[in-house]
C-alpha cells in the first residue's frame, strides 16, 4: 500500500454523561485511505461507522470526547493542528432534507459555501452554483436554485447535497449512508454519479454504509467495524472472496450474491 492520503491511528471516542463513567463508542480505530481511492466502512447499526466520520469532520456530539495517536493528511502529520486548521474534507450526509435549512432556497445554500470556501460572491457565485448543479445531473438548475429543499425529490436533494459538498473544494469526500433513503433506481444513479465524480476529479472518498452491495459497486477497499472496533480491512475483492473474520462472513452471507457479482468486486 502506498502512502495514504488520509490516515488516523488509535482513535478513541467516548460519550461522557453528566454523571457516571464515560461510555466507549470507538476503540483503537485505525483507518488509512490511499489517494484517489474509495474506502467503504461497513458494519451493523451501532458499530461506530458514523461516529468515525463525525470524528474526522469535527462534528462530534457535545458530550463526546475524542483522542487519537496520529492523524496523517497528504503525507503530513497534522495531529497537533487538526482542531485548529481546516483540512480539505467535505461531507455528504445521510438525509439531505434534515441537513438543509428548510427556510433557505437551494441557491442560498450553495452560494454560502462558495463565498466561504472560494471567496466569490454575487453573479459569479450564482454561476458557479448553477454549474455545480449541472455537473451532478440536475435538470433546469436555474429553477432548482430558486426552490426550497422540500420541493425537491429525494434523489434531487442528494444530488444538490453532493454539489454543495464539492463546492467546498475538498480533496477527501466523506459520505454517510448517502443512498439509504432512496429507492433502488435512484440509489444506482447516485452511486454512478459518485463514481464518475471521484474518477473525474481524482477525489479520495470514504463512504459509510451498511450495504455491502454498495461497497461492491463503488469501493476499492473496505473496513469492517463491529462494536466500535475495526475487525477487518483489505481490498474489496480479497475481503469478499476470502473474509478472515466470522463477523465479515456473516455480513456477506446476508446479501444476495447478485449484488456482489454485479459490483466492481
Amino acid at each position: 500500500m502506498s502512502e495514504p492520503m488520509l490516515a488516523v491511528r488509535g482513535l478513541d471516542v467516548d460519550i461522557v454523561p453528566p454523571k457516571g463513567e464515560p461510555i466507549p463508542i470507538l476503540r483503537d480505530v485505525d483507518l488509512a485511505v490511499e489517494r484517489g481511492t474509495v474506502m467503504g466502512v461497513v458494519g451493523e447499526s451501532g458499530s461506530g461507522k458514523t461516529m468515525l466520520l463525525r470524528a474526522l469532520m469535527r462534528i462530534l456530539p457535545d458530550r463526546a470526547k475524542r483522542d487519537w495517536h496520529q492523524v496523517i493528511f497528504d503525507g503530513a502529520d497534522v495531529t497537533e493542528r487538526f482542531d485548529r486548521e481546516r483540512l480539505p474534507l467535505a461531507m455528504v450526509f445521510q438525509d439531505p432534507l434534515t441537513s438543509f435549512n428548510p427556510l433557505r432556497r437551494i441557491g442560498g445554500h450553495l452560494t454560502e459555501v462558495i463565498a466561504r470556501f472560494q471567496h466569490v460572491r454575487g453573479g459569479e457565485a450564482q454561476a458557479r452554483a448553477v454549474a455545480a448543479l449541472t455537473d451532478v445531473g440536475i435538470p433546469d438548475p436555474e429553477r432548482v436554485m430558486r426552490q426550497y429543499p422540500h420541493q425537491l425529490s429525494g434523489g434531487m436533494r442528494q444530488r444538490a447535497m453532493i454539489a454543495m459538498a464539492l463546492l467546498a473544494e475538498p480533496e477527501v469526500l466523506v459520505a454517510d449512508e448517502p443512498t439509504t433513503a432512496l429507492d433502488a433506481t435512484i440509489q444506482a444513479q447516485i452511486l454512478a454519479l459518485l463514481h464518475r465524480l471521484q474518477v473525474q476529479r481524482g477525489l479520495t472518498v470514504v463512504i459509510v454504509t451498511h450495504d455491502l452491495g454498495v461497497v461492491a459497486a463503488l469501493c476499492d477497499r473496505v473496513t469492517v467495524m463491529k462494536d466500535g472496533r475495526v475487525v477487518e480491512t483489505g481490498a474489496v475483492a480479497d475481503v469478499f472472496a476470502d473474509p478472515q473474520q466470522e463477523y465479515t462472513r456473516t455480513l456477506l452471507a446476508a446479501i444476495p450474491a447478485a449484488e456482489i457479482e454485479g459490483g466492481r468486486a
